[in-house]
């Protein structure tokens, strides 16, 4: 047995139980319980979810009556509620096992300037709900919510702006500043979330002007690094660098990333590298490096560890532990989907550590892109449904239902 494994069995009896699944589940009634063994019992099978998917894309496409069952399946397991008060609800709900929530605004696709200024007052109202609830510390934003794609684009390939152009520019930068201040002036946190590589630049760059601008002696702004790029990891250190440099606490959600198979396909159509890792192994070591990392220099970073892997979270937790870190400091979160990775949620939650759920909202017709992503996640993504339907079917057999 190698000396970390044994310092592991050391410490493990104060550190959480992944596999508690009374704790990971005591929120579930059986009924809710046998409906999540059903529906990722579904996803366990690609030819079945992707045949799911054409079938809902269609169905939505011709405005066929599937709002029912969309919403009684994959909305009610991955989502908060169609309003922001039934998100709230959900949000009490799981503040009662210590687990917080992530309002995210989940209506994606919208591409018109009046489209991008209705959205800014609905995060503000976003973050006015949330300073009423001390179990909502954090809102999430996409900057492609607030921007045209095509002028990511052209930013992030280092093409010149026309006068146009810089106005629509100026404007993108007024509206994320508009909601950042108002996360600032009430005491919220604003996530930045990534974006796909040929527009995640000006993305940078703005979470990087938001960060300098509030997170002045308390975070305010995180930006999101996905460590499945094989470049983020050094980008994490010289974004800490500036931010030292700059006088500021550098906000850190680090994730895996979200956009695997459409990075390759591009690099590999336009015949440029791709900027994804060669495989798993290298995402999970730059992954946990990452962690370790901030967990270095708490000082001077906040750290939110966005992840549904078992062993990263783990180690997070032992690291803490050994180096007499709080679990219930400010400077780091644990976070994972609502209705994912509740063994880790809820066990972290219990063991004193700070959680927070995702918790997507919206019409139920505006968030089917997230709710598709969702299903091919568990279907894509090795071992995963597994996992999940395996803790499932543990507690049921736990409660005799």
């Amino acid at each position: 047995m190698a000396a970390d494994d044994i310092y592991y069995c050391q410490i493990s009896n104060m550190l959480p139980e992944f596999n508690n699944t009374e704790i990971a589940f005591r929120y579930r009634d059986n009924d809710e319980l046998k409906k999540a063994r059903f529906l990722f019992s579904s996803m366990g099978s690609p030819t079945l979810t992707s045949v799911g998917m054409k079938l809902t894309k269609f169905a939505i496409s011709w405005k066929l009556p599937v709002k029912g069952v969309i919403k009684s399946t994959l909305f009610r397991q991955f989502c908060g509620g169609e309003t922001m008060q039934e998100a709230g609800q959900t949000a009490d709900m799981l503040s009662r096992y210590g687990v917080k929530t992530i309002l995210d605004y989940g209506v994606e696709g919208k591409e018109s300037e009046a489209d991008f200024d209705k959205a800014v007052p609905e995060f503000v109202s976003a973050i006015k709900y949330a300073a009423a609830n001390k179990h909502i510390p954090f809102i999430s934003i996409k900057v492609t919510g607030f921007a045209w794609v095509d002028m990511l684009e052209k930013i992030h390939a280092g093409v010149p702006l026309n006068e146009h152009g810089k106005a629509a520019w100026d404007k993108v930068f007024k509206r994320i500043d508009t909601i950042c201040k108002a996360a600032s002036d009430a005491g919220i946190m604003v996530l930045v979330d990534a974006e796909e590589s040929w527009i995640q630049k000006p993305v940078d760059d703005l979470a990087d002007a938001m960060m300098e601008r509030y997170n002045r002696g308390r975070v305010v702004v995180f930006n999101t690094f996905q460590l499945y790029r094989h470049d983020r990891l050094e980008f994490l250190k010289a974004s800490h660098a500036r931010a030292t440099e700059k006088g500021y606490i550098l906000g850190a959600k680090l994730v895996r990333g979200a956009y695997m198979e459409k990075e390759r396909a591009r690099a590999a159509q336009m015949g440029y590298p791709s900027p994804i890792q060669p495989d798993k192994h290298a995402t999970d070591r730059d992954y946990d490096e990452a962690v370790l990392y901030c967990l270095e220099h708490l000082a001077s970073v906040a750290l939110f560890i966005g992840t549904h892997n078992e062993s990263s979270c783990m180690k997070a937790a032992v690291y803490m532990d050994s180096h007499g870190i709080t679990p219930g400091t400010d400077r780091v979160y644990f976070s994972q989907l609502y209705g994912m990775s509740d063994n880790i949620s809820f066990n972290l939650a219990g063991s004193g550590y700070n959680v927070a759920k995702y918790l997507p909202y919206g019409p139920v017709q505006d968030v089917i892109p997230y709710l598709l992503r969702r299903a091919q996640e568990n279907t894509s993504v090795a071992g995963q449904t597994g996992r999940e339907l395996s803790l499932i079917n543990q507690e049921i057999k736990r409660r005799g239902s």
